[in-house]
């Protein structure tokens, strides 16, 4: 079974920058679609979004649009997410996932890592 294992996370500003990264256990990753989430503190977790490992497409949920992007490094087994213009509303765990169809559900996606906590002060 995949492991995956979130890093990155911080305390920053608003406005600043971060970049988080998941790093899976193994490379045979092509069939999957890796994919972000994040809980704020007291509210449901929220679908951030997703990248096919095959072909680098990504889909990002409408709240974090122009603001997040997702890469990949498939050498390095590892997906980012950039978050650009962090506001305090940002202020979450992060967690990714796996998924083995395209799919913006929750329920689609398997193999959470345990999170990294970012945090955004006013």
């Amino acid at each position: 079974q995949v492991q995956l294992v979130e890093s990155g996370g911080g305390l920053v500003q608003a406005g600043a920058s971060l970049r988080l990264s998941c790093t899976a256990s193994q490379r045979s990753l092509l069939p999957y679609f890796l994919g972000w989430s994040r809980q704020a503190p007291g509210k449901e977790r929220e679908f951030v979004g997703y990248i096919s490992w095959s072909n680098g497409w990504t889909t990002l949920a409408n709240s974090v649009q122009g603001r997040f992007t997702i890469s990949r490094d498939s050498a390095a087994n590892t997906m980012y997410l950039h978050m650009n213009n962090l506001k305090p509303e940002d202020t979450a765990v992060y967690y990714c996932g796996l998924s083995p169809i395209e799919t913006m559900s929750l329920a689609g996606f398997r193999s959470w890592g345990q999170g990294t906590q970012v945090t955004v002060s006013s």
